[in-house]
């Protein structure tokens, strides 16, 4: 299933790093950027996580709260933000259910780690309405984070 823009956005409730549980459904009234990516620890996990970090001021600055989530563990999650120095909330999918909700999830990946969330970005806005989809086939490709911005200055104006 694949989420188009201009529809609900799929609920659910999953515990970031801290234990606390996030649901989506509570967050209406704030702008939501998801970033559903692959694995802790990897190159381009790491770069792409680093870059949002590097700008959470813009984020913050056009009332959006960001969340990164991949099928890691909350503990080995906890580590990676820590190691990162991420400043914004990691979510642990562990069960796979937002990745499936969202149409982000590998049948088939490398290394026979079938499961895993596929590099995704998604703007929700105030109302929890998806305003941009962008789902990547190809893990080492990045968002398109000039149109994501683009998408949150749009829906501020």
């Amino acid at each position: 299933m694949s989420i188009q823009t201009g529809t609900p956005a799929p609920n659910f409730s999953l515990r970031d790093t801290e234990k606390n549980e996030i649901s989506i459904s509570e967050l209406k009234g704030k702008n939501v950027v998801l970033l559903f990516f692959p694995l802790a620890f990897t190159s381009t996990c790491t770069k792409e996580l680093c870059g949002v970090r590097d700008n959470l001021s813009f984020y913050n600055d056009m009332d959006a709260t960001v969340y990164g989530i991949s099928v890691d563990s909350l503990f080995s999650l906890g580590k990676f933000k820590e190691e990162q120095n991420l400043n914004f909330s990691l979510l642990s999918d562990f069960n796979k259910e937002a990745s499936t909700a969202y149409g982000t999830i590998y049948e088939n990946w490398i290394l026979d780690m079938n499961g895993v969330a596929k590099r995704s970005a998604f703007v929700i806005d105030k109302k929890g309405v998806v305003r941009y989809a962008e789902v990547l086939e190809h893990a080492g490709d990045v968002p398109d984070f000039t149109a994501i911005k683009q998408c949150l200055q749009d829906i501020n104006n």
